[in-house]
This record gives structure tokens, C-alpha cells and sequence, in this order.
């Protein structure tokens, strides 16, 4: 009751503020801007800027009940200080149960190339993680690299700069972050692990709940647009995460990473076109399973390639695309010490469906998913999704 009370406070609020211009969302990945960056736009008549996005999906397994989920809703509140500094934050609430801060930091334009920036923000890692309003991307489910190895929606606080040159076409992003968190104490006098094999490092992100820090981890990231239609990305992420005062000590208790990403989209007429490339080495995991019991691979490496073609006329209003995307993932890529490969967490997903834009910031979708694992005993469901999405 408490949370629905919060959630109606806060829609009072967004209408309240009224905002000022709508403006078309654009699929064009050289003029595509994500939730916090059309809040910092300036595209607003009022100091005060407020929208929203969120999904309501529907998953069918093959041979089990369907299910019925409010998967997100995020408010997004800006705050223009003066012409130079603004305020970001979006607030989510997940599966109409759980709430979490996305994001919230302060933006300060020190230069027209060079923005400060300082709070709780997105780690510049790959397309999804920077990119996952639901009328950005195809399929009613984020691609499953960017759920087990990015992995989305992943943020940490910590202070950086961005900026770009459009003389020469290049964006950049450069942030110092805490890192996960690898391992605490269980409360009977043992160590436990937060990172897996089969979700990999995402049971360690702190999302700015608490977090804890020992040494500040190096993000960042290159978007080349030089090309007509076409948009570039390089990404990369050093460091060593982090342990709890009371276990840090013990040998294993912390992982060094060093993680990169390629991205590519293009678009064309009524042709769009995405891929990624993910690899991840983890040093000291033989260690830290001896020490938490734990599964966690030395590698993480995926990829995926996606096309995609817009059915109706190039000028209609509407858009309806339909999309194949092909990936391969695997959390357990490589391992040290005694630990055997799990071959089930060496993953294949093919998923084809049906994208309708039916108004700028308005999305039904579709799709099937064949999915499996190099498991010989593998007994991977195939799933049918539908989906709405909003974003404004």
C-alpha cells in the first residue's frame, strides 16, 4: 500500500510539472538519444522535465502457464539548476513490487565538449545497458548477453566525463565506478559468494544501495558516427571487485576484471541492423571458488547479430518491422584451476518476431524464441512473448 501510495504521489507530480514539448522518438542510431540524455536535451520549456517508460509482457514456455508481468516502470525527473547544470534521476519500480534509484546524478557542462558528471549512473558498456527503453530495441525481452554478462541494467555510482566532437564524429564517456561486490559474510563464519556461473557478474551489482568500495573501477567508452546511418561503439571496463571489510583479507575474496565491448547499428531506408560483441576475463576465480564454493568462470564472451526490415511505407507514421536476431553467450567461455566447463551455460538463442511502432513512444511486440544450450541432456524451454511499451 505503501508503494502504490508513493507511485500515485509521484504521477500527480509528473502531471503537475507539466511539461512543455513532446518530441519524436528517433530510430536513427546516429540521432538516438536515451531517457536521461532527452532529459538533458534541453528540449523543455520549464526547469522541471518529467516521462516515463515502462513494459507489460506476457512469456509463454513451451509446455508451461504463461505468465502476466509488469516487468518495469521508471519515472524520469530532471532539474535545470542554470544553462549549465542539471539533475537526472529515474525511479523504478519492478514487477509492481520492488523499487530501485536507476539512476541520479548531476550533470555539470564545464565545456561545450566536456561534461562533469557525478552520482548513480549507467556503466557505458555495450548498446542494451546505455539503450533498454522499450521502443529502442527489437524483442519483448532484452537479448540474454546483456541479462548474464553486461549485464543490464548495470549502474554504480561514481564521478566522470563525457562529451563528444562532432568535428571529427567521436563520442566519448570516462568514469570511475565501485565494482561489484564479490563476497560477504554468510553469518555462520563462512564466505559467501555473490557471483556465479550461470549468471556471472550480475549477482554482484550494488546498484547504490550501501555499496561498499575498495578501489575505484575505470569505465569507458568510444561511439564513432562519421558514417551516414551508421554508429559505432567501443567499450571498456578495468578493475577488481569488491569485498566486505570483514572477508576482504581472506585469499579469493575478490576478482580483477577486464571487460570489452564492440557495437554496431546501422539504418538504412526502412533496413536496421545491430550487433555486439562481449568479452569478459576474470583473474583469481580459482581462488575465489575455493573460497565461497561458488562455479564462476574465467571467461564470459558473447555475441549476437540482428537485422531487421519496416514492412510499411518509409513515411508512414506507423512502423512495423520484422526482426530475426541471432546470439550466443556463454558464462563459462573458459575456467581455471580444477573447474569443469558447464556446457549449459553455453547458450544459443534465436529470436524472430514483429516490432509495431503504432506512435512515436508507443511499441506492441511479438516474438518467438528457439533457445538452447551445448548441454547433451539440455531440456531449454522455447518461449513465445508479447509485450507493450511506453516511453515518453
Amino acid at each position: 500500500m505503501k508503494q502504490t501510495t508513493i507511485l500515485f504521489a509521484l504521477l500527480c507530480a509528473s502531471f503537475t510539472f507539466a511539461q512543455t514539448q513532446t518530441d519524436s522518438i528517433q530510430l536513427d542510431p546516429q540521432k538516438q538519444i536515451n531517457a536521461a540524455q532527452r532529459l538533458l536535451s534541453g528540449n523543455y520549456a520549464s526547469a522541471v522535465t518529467v516521462g516515463a517508460y515502462g513494459e507489460m509482457l506476457y512469456n509463454q514456455p513451451e509446455g508451461d502457464n504463461g505468465e502476466l508481468d509488469v516487468q518495469r516502470l521508471v519515472l524520469l525527473f530532471g532539474y535545470r539548476f542554470d544553462d549549465r547544470t542539471q539533475f537526472v534521476t529515474e525511479v523504478e519500480f519492478e514487477h509492481v513490487e520492488e523499487v530501485f534509484v536507476e539512476q541520479a546524478f548531476v550533470n555539470y557542462n564545464a565545456a561545450p565538449n566536456l561534461n562533469i558528471r557525478g552520482g548513480l549512473m549507467l556503466v557505458p558498456m555495450g548498446i542494451i545497458n546505455e539503450f533498454h527503453e522499450p521502443t529502442t530495441f527489437n524483442g519483448t525481452e532484452r537479448p540474454g548477453l546483456d541479462n548474464s554478462i553486461v549485464p543490464t541494467t548495470w549502474r554504480e555510482l561514481g564521478v566522470g566525463v563525457t562529451g563528444r566532437f562532432n568535428s571529427i564524429s567521436l563520442g566519448y564517456q570516462a568514469y570511475l565506478f565501485n565494482g561489484f561486490k564479490s563476497a560477504e559474510a554468510d553469518g555462520e563464519g563462512g564466505v559467501a559468494g555473490k557471483l556465479s556461473g550461470s549468471s556471472g557478474l550480475r549477482g554482484g551489482r550494488q546498484k547504490g544501495i550501501q555499496s561498499t568500495i575498495d578501489s575505484p573501477n575505470l569505465s569507458t567508452k568510444l561511439d564513432y558516427y562519421g558514417i551516414p546511418g551508421l554508429r559505432l561503439g567501443f567499450s571498456t571496463y578495468f578493475g577488481r571487485t569488491q569485498a566486505d571489510d570483514d572477508v576482504e583479507e581472506f585469499d579469493g575474496a575478490d576478482i580483477g576484471i577486464a571487460m570489452f565491448g564492440l557495437d554496431a547499428r546501422y539504418a538504412y531506408q526502412n533496413f536496421t541492423a545491430r550487433g555486439q560483441f562481449i568479452h569478459a576475463s576474470l583473474s583469481d576465480t580459482d581462488a575465489y571458488n575455493d573460497l565461497t564454493g561458488s562455479n564462476l568462470g574465467s571467461a564470459l564472451q558473447g555475441w549476437y547479430l540482428e537485422g531487421a526490415y519496416n514492412v510499411l511505407p518509409a513515411g508512414n507514421r506507423q512502423k512495423l518491422f520484422a526482426f530475426a536476431r541471432y546470439e550466443m553467450y556463454n558464462t563459462h567461455a573458459d575456467t581455471e584451476g580444477g573447474l569443469v566447463k558447464n556446457e549449459a551455460y553455453d547458450r544459443t538463442d534465436v529470436t524472430t518476431g514483429l516490432t509495431y511502432h503504432i506512435a512515436p513512444g508507443v511499441v506492441v511486440k511479438g516474438d518467438y524464441q528457439f533457445r538452447s544450450n551445448a548441454a547433451d541432456d539440455s531440456d531449454v524451454q522455447d518461449r513465445l512473448n508479447f509485450g507493450i511499451g511506453v516511453w515518453f
